[in-house]
């Protein structure tokens, strides 16, 4: 890779990257801008992917709102994302969730992971 390139990347990576996994139930605060106005809005759901590496990692968040599913991906690096909650772990042997979006009610729940 370029160096200038990595350059770039390796100033916008944040020193502290929330450790969470796919099946976790996270709650997700983000830096929303309303005209001059700036606030700290909340997304709660389940994590159906990460995928991508360094500052271009992403992951996708799920969750149910008013019986309509709502997925929203976010970079894991960005700077409107302010933080991210592990509200709970979730036990799952797959990488990728998708199979929950044709899931509704209890049958869209992910089971908890208890040590």
């Amino acid at each position: 890779m370029n160096s200038i390139i990595k350059k770039i990347e390796d100033e916008q990576m944040k020193a502290e990257v929330p450790v969470f996994n796919v099946g976790d139930t996270v709650r997700v605060s983000a830096k929303i801008k309303e005209g001059n106005r700036e606030r700290i809005q909340v997304f709660e759901g389940t994590v159906l992917k990460k995928q991508g590496t360094g500052v271009r990692a992403t992951f996708t968040v799920r969750k149910l709102s008013s019986g309509i599913g709502v997925e929203k991906t976010w970079p894991i690096h960005s700077p409107i994302v302010e933080k991210v909650e592990v509200v709970r772990r979730g036990k799952v042997r797959r990488a990728k969730l998708y199979y929950l979006r044709n899931r509704t009610g209890k049958a869209a729940k992910v089971k908890e992971l208890v040590k």
